[in-house]
Protein backbone atom coordinates (compact mmCIF):
# COMPACT_ATOMS: atom_id res chain seq x y z
CA UNK A 1 0.00 0.00 0.00
CA UNK A 2 1.11 3.56 -0.58
CA UNK A 3 1.18 5.97 2.37
CA UNK A 4 -1.85 7.77 0.91
CA UNK A 5 -3.78 4.48 0.71
CA UNK A 6 -2.82 3.64 4.29
CA UNK A 7 -3.96 7.07 5.51
CA UNK A 8 -7.26 6.87 3.63
CA UNK A 9 -8.14 3.28 4.58
CA UNK A 10 -11.29 3.51 6.75
CA UNK A 11 -10.41 0.26 8.54
CA UNK A 12 -7.22 1.84 9.90
CA UNK A 13 -8.73 5.21 10.90
CA UNK A 14 -9.69 4.63 14.53
CA UNK A 15 -7.25 1.96 15.65
CA UNK A 16 -5.31 2.70 18.86
CA UNK A 17 -1.99 1.91 17.17
CA UNK A 18 0.87 3.76 15.59
CA UNK A 19 0.76 2.97 11.90
CA UNK A 20 3.90 2.66 9.77
CA UNK A 21 4.85 0.61 6.73
CA UNK A 22 7.67 -1.74 5.89
CA UNK A 23 9.74 -1.79 2.71
CA UNK A 24 7.19 -4.07 1.03
CA UNK A 25 4.29 -1.65 1.61
CA UNK A 26 2.75 -3.73 4.38
CA UNK A 27 1.10 -1.98 7.28
CA UNK A 28 2.96 -2.28 10.59
CA UNK A 29 1.09 -1.45 13.79
CA UNK A 30 2.48 -0.99 17.30
CA UNK A 31 0.41 -0.31 20.41
CA UNK A 32 0.12 3.24 21.62
CA UNK A 33 2.54 3.37 24.57
CA UNK A 34 0.38 5.60 26.73
CA UNK A 35 0.37 8.87 28.60
CA UNK A 36 3.93 9.01 29.97
CA UNK A 37 5.40 8.28 26.55
CA UNK A 38 3.30 11.09 25.05
CA UNK A 39 4.19 13.35 27.99
CA UNK A 40 7.93 12.86 27.40
CA UNK A 41 7.51 13.44 23.65
CA UNK A 42 5.57 16.62 24.42
CA UNK A 43 8.26 17.85 26.84
CA UNK A 44 10.94 17.25 24.22
CA UNK A 45 8.91 19.14 21.63
CA UNK A 46 8.36 22.09 24.00
CA UNK A 47 12.09 22.28 24.85
CA UNK A 48 13.07 22.14 21.18
CA UNK A 49 10.56 24.85 20.26
CA UNK A 50 11.94 27.06 23.03
CA UNK A 51 15.63 26.45 22.36
CA UNK A 52 15.80 26.18 18.58
CA UNK A 53 15.10 29.02 16.15
CA UNK A 54 14.12 29.04 12.48
CA UNK A 55 12.37 25.71 12.47
CA UNK A 56 9.66 23.58 14.05
CA UNK A 57 9.46 20.66 16.45
CA UNK A 58 6.66 18.21 15.75
CA UNK A 59 5.55 14.74 16.85
CA UNK A 60 4.89 11.63 14.75
CA UNK A 61 6.55 12.87 11.56
CA UNK A 62 6.33 10.27 8.76
CA UNK A 63 9.64 9.71 6.95
CA UNK A 64 10.14 7.68 3.76
CA UNK A 65 13.05 5.31 4.37
CA UNK A 66 14.53 2.34 2.54
CA UNK A 67 12.52 0.18 4.95
CA UNK A 68 9.16 1.92 4.50
CA UNK A 69 7.47 4.83 6.27
CA UNK A 70 8.77 5.36 9.80
CA UNK A 71 7.37 7.95 12.20
CA UNK A 72 9.75 9.33 14.80
CA UNK A 73 8.29 10.37 18.15
CA UNK A 74 9.65 13.93 17.82
CA UNK A 75 11.54 15.70 15.07
CA UNK A 76 13.00 19.17 14.71
CA UNK A 77 13.09 20.52 11.15
CA UNK A 78 14.74 23.71 10.00
CA UNK A 79 12.55 25.95 7.87
CA UNK A 80 14.41 24.65 4.80
CA UNK A 81 13.28 21.05 5.49
CA UNK A 82 9.60 21.74 6.09
CA UNK A 83 7.70 20.19 3.15
CA UNK A 84 5.04 21.90 1.08
CA UNK A 85 1.59 21.77 2.60
CA UNK A 86 -0.27 18.87 0.99
CA UNK A 87 -2.41 16.01 2.16
CA UNK A 88 -0.47 12.92 3.25
CA UNK A 89 2.91 14.62 2.88
CA UNK A 90 5.74 12.30 3.83
CA UNK A 91 9.20 13.65 4.55
CA UNK A 92 11.80 12.56 2.00
CA UNK A 93 14.63 14.11 4.02
CA UNK A 94 14.81 13.48 7.76
CA UNK A 95 14.49 16.30 10.26
CA UNK A 96 17.86 17.49 11.49
CA UNK A 97 17.00 16.04 14.93
CA UNK A 98 15.02 12.78 15.22
CA UNK A 99 13.96 11.61 18.68
CA UNK A 100 12.68 8.22 19.78
CA UNK A 101 11.05 7.91 23.21
CA UNK A 102 11.60 4.36 24.39
CA UNK A 103 8.63 2.26 25.39
CA UNK A 104 8.24 -1.31 26.66
CA UNK A 105 7.57 -2.55 23.12
CA UNK A 106 10.90 -1.23 21.79
CA UNK A 107 13.70 -3.69 21.09
CA UNK A 108 17.23 -2.24 21.07
CA UNK A 109 17.94 -3.73 17.61
CA UNK A 110 14.83 -1.97 16.27
CA UNK A 111 16.00 1.35 17.73
CA UNK A 112 19.44 0.90 16.20
CA UNK A 113 17.80 0.21 12.83
CA UNK A 114 15.64 3.32 13.13
CA UNK A 115 18.74 5.35 14.02
CA UNK A 116 20.51 4.01 10.91
CA UNK A 117 17.48 4.77 8.72
CA UNK A 118 17.16 8.33 10.05
CA UNK A 119 20.85 9.03 9.39
CA UNK A 120 20.55 7.41 5.97
CA UNK A 121 17.83 9.98 5.13
CA UNK A 122 19.88 12.98 6.31
CA UNK A 123 19.34 13.35 10.07
CA UNK A 124 22.20 15.16 11.77
CA UNK A 125 21.40 13.84 15.25
CA UNK A 126 19.25 11.05 16.67
CA UNK A 127 18.25 11.07 20.32
CA UNK A 128 16.86 8.28 22.49
CA UNK A 129 14.88 9.16 25.62
CA UNK A 130 14.21 6.43 28.18
CA UNK A 131 11.12 6.17 30.40
CA UNK A 132 12.86 8.12 33.19
CA UNK A 133 13.63 11.06 30.89
CA UNK A 134 17.35 10.30 30.37
CA UNK A 135 18.60 11.17 26.89
CA UNK A 136 21.29 9.61 24.71
CA UNK A 137 22.57 11.70 21.82
CA UNK A 138 24.00 10.32 18.57
CA UNK A 139 25.73 11.82 15.54
CA UNK A 140 26.31 9.71 12.42
CA UNK A 141 29.71 8.60 13.77
CA UNK A 142 28.28 7.41 17.11
CA UNK A 143 27.32 8.54 20.59
CA UNK A 144 28.05 12.11 21.61
CA UNK A 145 27.93 13.56 25.17
CA UNK A 146 25.33 16.23 24.31
CA UNK A 147 23.55 17.67 21.32
CA UNK A 148 25.69 19.78 19.02
CA UNK A 149 22.66 21.28 17.27
CA UNK A 150 20.88 22.14 20.53
CA UNK A 151 23.65 22.28 23.17
CA UNK A 152 21.36 23.71 25.88
CA UNK A 153 19.03 20.71 25.71
CA UNK A 154 19.17 18.92 29.10
CA UNK A 155 20.53 15.39 29.34
CA UNK A 156 17.59 14.50 31.61
CA UNK A 157 14.01 15.70 31.60
CA UNK A 158 12.29 16.22 34.92
CA UNK A 159 9.06 14.25 34.70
Amino acid sequence: MTWKEICEDPVLQDLPYQIESDRFGRVVMTPSPGFFHADLAGEIMVHLERLMKKGRARTKLPLATSEGIKAMDVGWLSDARIPRREAYAVLETAPEICVEVLSPSNVRAELEERRRLFFERGAQEVWFCDAEGNLEFFAPAGRIPKSVLCPKFPGRLVT
